[in-house]
This record gives C-alpha cells, structure tokens and sequence, in this order.
C-alpha cells in the first residue's frame, strides 16, 4: 500500500504557497486592515475628510495615516520638521505612516487644514500608485507643468521644491495641482476625481485663505508706493516751501530798508506783492501740512495691515514677517 504522507505534504506545501501568493497579492489590504483595526478617526479629522470631499477611496487613504490635527506648534514641529514650500501646514510621513496637520486656529485662515489635509493624502495616494499608473500620471503632471501652467506663484513653489527636493518635484506637483490650481486637463481632472467628489471646494479654501496674504502684501505694496510719491511731494514742498521764505525775508528786509529811509511811495508800491508773496507761503504750508497728515494717516494704515499679516503669520508659524514702515 502507498504511503499518502508525499500526498500530504505536496498538499500543505500546495496550500501554503496558495497562502504566501494571496498575501502577497493583498498586502497592501492587509496592512490598511490591521492599522484601521482599533482606529476610529477623531471628529474633527471626520470633519476635514467630509469638508474636502474625499471619496470613500480617498478617506480610506487618509485614515489609514492616522491623520492628527495639532495645535501646539512646539509638538507639530517636532513632527514636521521639513515645512513644504506650498501654502499648507502639514507632513505626510512615508510609507503609509502618518499625516500630521497644523490645527490653525484664526478663522481668517479657515480652509487651511483642508488643503493641508488634501495636500498630504495626495501624497499618501501617490505612494499607493503601481508603477505603470505612476508613470502614467507623471506624464500627464509634467505635460501640464511644461505646457499649460501660467499661475506664477504654482511655478515658483514648483521651483522651490527643484531647490529643495529634487527628487521628489513630480510629487510635489502631484499634490500641489490637486489641490490649488483650479483648471486642470481633463486627464488629470479624471484622475483626481477617484480622490475628490468637488475638488473645486479643495481649491476654494486654498485660493481664499492664500488670499488673505496676498490681497495684504498688495494693499502694502500699494501703500508703500504711495508714500514714496507723497514723501517725494513732501521733500519738494518743504524745498520750494524754504526757497520762499527765504524770498520772503530777503524782501521783509528790503521793503524796511524803504520804509527806514522814508521811501513811503515806493515802499506802499511794494507792499501788496509782498502781502501776496506771504498769503502764497501760508498756503503752501497749509498744504504741506496736509500732506504730512495724509502721509502719517497712510503710514497708520500701512503699518496696521502689516500688523494683521504678521499676525496671521504668527497663526501659520510661517516667516512672513513684512518690515513696518518708517
């Protein structure tokens, strides 16, 4: 009688190769599985995932970093101690293990945790990409980039990024254009539409609490050209201003010389020009003194915007820190 033990082994070591392939097959479910086993998100992570329209593919991405808003600055830099170039505050730790969000607190800068909390997923997701995908949709990002990117200050973080991650520029793109450039081919707009149900919401909050620094540096920019026409007013003024008084005296001390000398005829001749050549000082004065008021009430202003920027500065933990005029 045969033995049925070769029988049996074949079978188990059947089985477990069966086994080793389906698990490698589906390592990557199994992973997500045992790090949402016992997580249950907190609500305001909830809250971000609902507020950017993740998809469900989207929110299983982000939940499987254990997302985590943070408020005290101290810990979050610990955390993220590389800050992006772009317009959030955030870090997506690699190979699935974390997204940390800056908790910003100003209600001027609503909007911000979203685009961090997009921004980061993205790079969560990019992660997750086969490589045949990744090639696929680095082709269409760097079309783009080549081809059809004109918002100045999307390239200028994509160039920081060459600067100072250069192996991970395609990336980079990959999470700035999904989340902050409005008009995108409709490839890329297919593409990002497994992550977000309206990514336009994603680009609102970004477009509006940006907005809020650059509708500021504008206005003091503004500003800082306009005092530099009135003090160049001012400078001329007070010069034409000094050159008149000194006309003024010279012709003070002529006109007493006649009258001293008893030359009344020609001194009462003289008089009226003179009342006039001083009533034209007077208002020269005044109108510098208007001046002078408008340029300090402009500086007032100047430096109280420079205030708020500095303190939605100090809401992002940024260095943004506009110098206060003079």
């Amino acid at each position: 009688m045969r033995s049925r033990r070769p029988i049996f082994k074949s079978l188990a070591l059947l089985i477990l190769v069966i086994l080793l392939l389906a698990g490698w097959t589906h390592a990557r479910a199994i992973q997500d599985w045992w790090k949402l086993r016992d997580y249950t998100a907190p609500a305001n992570v909830v809250s971000v995932a609902s507020e950017d329209t993740l998809t469900p593919e989207a929110t299983h991405i982000f939940y499987v970093n254990h997302p985590q808003l943070i408020a005290n600055v101290a810990t979050f830099r610990q955390g993220c101690s590389e800050s992006e170039q772009t317009i959030v505050l955030g870090c997506y730790h690699p190979d699935q293990n974390g997204i940390d969000i800056y908790d910003v607190q100003d209600s001027r800068l609503h909007g911000v945790q979203e685009v961090t909390a997009a921004h980061e997923m993205l790079h969560a997701a990019y992660d997750r990409l086969s490589s045949g995908e990744r090639s696929r949709v680095d082709g269409l990002l760097q079309d783009y980039y080549n081809n059809n990117l004109h918002d100045q200050r999307i390239i200028s973080t994509i160039n920081a990024y060459k600067k100072t991650e250069p192996n991970d520029v395609v990336n980079e793109m990959h999470s700035v254009f999904g989340t902050e450039v409005a008009d995108l081919p409709a490839a890329l707009e297919s593409y990002y539409s497994q992550y977000f149900s309206d990514r336009a919401t994603v680009v609102d909050y970004a477009q509006s609490y940006e907005g809020e620094f650059t509708s500021r540096l504008a206005q003091i920019d503004a500003d800082d050209v306009q005092l530099a026409d009135l003090k160049t007013q001012i400078d001329s003024e007070e010069q034409s201003l000094n050159n008149q008084l000194n006309q003024i005296n010279s012709d003070r001390s002529r006109l007493d010389q006649l009258r001293s000398s008893g030359q009344a005829e020609q001194y009462n001749a003289q008089v009226p020009a003179f009342n006039a050549e001083v009533d034209g000082y007077n208002r020269g004065v005044t109108a510098l003194q208007s001046d002078i008021a408008n340029y300090n009430s402009l500086v007032s202003a100047r430096n109280s915007i420079a205030t708020e920027l500095r303190g939605l500065d100090q809401s992002l933990d940024t260095r943004l820190t506009p110098q206060t005029a003079q």
